[in-house]
């Protein structure tokens, strides 16, 4: 793989949410390819041991698994506890889930646990490594935000919420942490070849554009963090097809293709 990140810029470790599949599986691969040392952390331990230990292996770096549910409010302190020893340089902050559905056909809840999740953990993270990297004037943060959300995403409401936040939270942080050294890049992640591409109702048939790959998201999401852009939309279609389309228009478009790809009624 290129090498796009340089470990001793940022420094030797990098902490990856979310990184038992998907996008936060391959920053975890492409940061190793790159020499980082990495901190995987997720529900599933077994898969990031398999990972871990798959990514030492090939590219002779150190790893650390941690086992943490985001949503939950002891797994900040787990985290932080497990990695204290470690010079983060690179916070992936990637965990997150959602859920196509009326917004009243869910509870208080569940509507709880995605803000938890989706928010509030990236921010504790944020405030804690970002911290850290600020006292030695070096690090890099990057928060995975997604196409649309600041627009609204009808049947997604709270999800897009959450992630109108993280852009929101992202983008100011890149102005004000520029004192301090710091990278900070928003991923406002476009239509990816993911298991939640799949989960949100679309196929490659019912979708009008056709997603990008894994590869090409991280690749792409990495150059934008080593360059220190404050925002990154991967995919030059999707570039296009968000500065074409008015707000307005891409909220009725995403809200009658959640409807139908979800049989929702």
């Amino acid at each position: 793989m290129t090498q796009i990140i340089d470990r001793n810029k940022f420094g030797p470790w990098a902490i990856v949410t979310g990184a038992s599949s998907g996008i936060g599986k391959e920053f975890a691969r492409q940061l190793a390819s790159n020499g980082l040392n990495v901190i995987l952390v997720a529900r599933r331990v077994s898969l990031l041991e398999e990972l871990g230990s798959e990514l030492a292996k090939e590219f002779k770096i150190q790893y650390r698994t941690i086992e943490a549910d985001l949503s939950g409010e002891r797994a900040i302190k787990k985290i932080t506890e497990a990695t204290d020893d470690l010079e983060v340089g690179i916070l992936i902050s990637n965990a997150g889930t959602g859920n196509v559905r009326k917004f009243f056909s869910a509870e208080l809840s569940e509507h709880d646990y995605i803000l938890q999740l989706n928010a509030i953990s990236h921010l504790r993270l944020t405030h804690y490594f970002g911290k850290k990297m600020a006292n030695r004037k070096k690090g890099a943060i990057l928060l995975t935000g997604a196409m649309g959300a600041t627009d609204g995403v009808p049947y997604m409401a709270n999800e897009a919420g959450t992630k109108g936040y993280i852009q929101s939270l992202g983008k100011s942080l890149h102005s004000e942490l520029k004192e301090f050294g710091l990278h900070v890049t928003v991923l406002v992640t476009t239509p990816t070849e993911t298991p939640v591409f799949y989960k949100l109702g679309f196929t490659k048939k019912n979708t009008p554009v056709q997603p990008i790959s894994i590869e090409q998201c991280v690749t792409e999401a990495l150059w934008a963090l080593s360059k220190n852009k404050i925002t990154v939309l991967p995919g030059l279609k999707f570039r296009i097809m968000n500065a074409l389309t008015p707000g307005s228009l891409a909220r009725v478009m995403s809200g009658k293709m959640m409807k139908k790809n979800n049989g929702i009624t």
